[in-house]
């Protein structure tokens, strides 16, 4: 009997994290749920039987010790599914000085893929990405203030910067700028009815509120069959390394900075510096 794949998913306690991992664990994986809130992530490990971890990405010392954890219980890793994120309030740093949109969405995804590159070395790395990398997503790394939104902080520029970021981000994994090329993909699974908005000040959060949010959402279940289908996949049969899908199918209609080389590269090297990583 072939021993079981293993998927570690961030963001696993609640929508289309908690949806895709129940699925997976269905169908034999062997599921790691990574969560924030310690209540609602043991609920979904002990339903599904699965290992579970807490980690707040908004502390980049505790997204070391998750990897840490990870390394050391967990062994190698078929997939890892960054799929934690959110759209937030006003304007805040966090403990680490960045801000939180950018360090929540990107910066942690982004440091904990890298302490896992040796667990990962024969798997996939799927990034949730979304649509508002191309509606609200603008990086201009000219700008040394442009990355925390200093200027014009909005909510919802924050979310589109950190969205787009992990499409550069998968892009420059695809590239080696890790060391080596990794099977990378990101995806918008999209837009899915779910309360990540909740606690944010973009209008977003109103529209998911109304009776009309039916006729343009889909169920987290739904965007979670979209997710268990990238992590089931495999890289250059199902999906292709280092692009970004809307949904299932390969964008077309996207943010022309996708395809700046010196963006992804230079995105690269920021964001290492900003979680201390070596970027020799």
């Amino acid at each position: 009997m072939a021993e079981a794949r293993t998927v570690v998913v961030t963001g696993g306690s609640d929508g289309i994290g908690a949806a895709a991992a129940r699925s997976l664990a269905a169908k034999g994986w062997r599921v790691v749920v990574v969560g924030r809130n310690a209540d609602k992530t043991a609920v979904v490990a002990r339903e599904i039987n699965a290992e579970s971890y807490v980690a707040d990405f908004s502390r980049l010392d505790e997204v070391r010790e998750l990897a840490a954890s990870l390394v050391a219980q967990i062994g190698p890793i078929d997939v890892l599914a960054n799929n934690a994120g959110g759209i937030f309030g006003d304007k805040a740093r966090t403990v680490d000085g960045n801000e939180l949109t950018l360090q929540v969405n990107h910066l942690a995804p982004f440091l904990l893929t890298n302490l896992l590159l040796e667990q990962v070395s024969v798997g996939a790395v799927v990034n949730t990405a979304s649509i508002a990398a191309r509606l609200m997503g603008r990086i201009d790394l000219d700008d040394l203030d442009d990355l925390n939104n200093d200027a014009r902080f909005s909510a919802n520029k924050a979310y589109g910067d950190a969205k787009l970021a992990n499409i550069l981000f998968t892009k420059g994994l695809h590239r080696g700028f890790a060391g080596r090329p990794v099977a990378s993909v990101a995806f918008h699974p999209g837009v899915v009815g779910t309360n990540f908005s909740s606690d944010s000040t973009s209008l977003m959060r109103l529209l998911y509120r109304t009776p009309l949010a039916k006729l343009f959402t889909i169920s987290a279940a739904k965007g979670g069959e979209t997710l268990e289908w990238f992590i089931a996949g495999q890289p250059g049969v199902t999906w292709q390394a280092g692009e970004y899908y809307d949904e299932r199918h390969h964008a077309t209609n996207v943010n022309p900075q996708i395809f700046d080389e010196d963006l992804i590269e230079g995105l690269w090297k920021r964001s290492a510096e900003l979680v201390g990583l070596d970027t020799k």
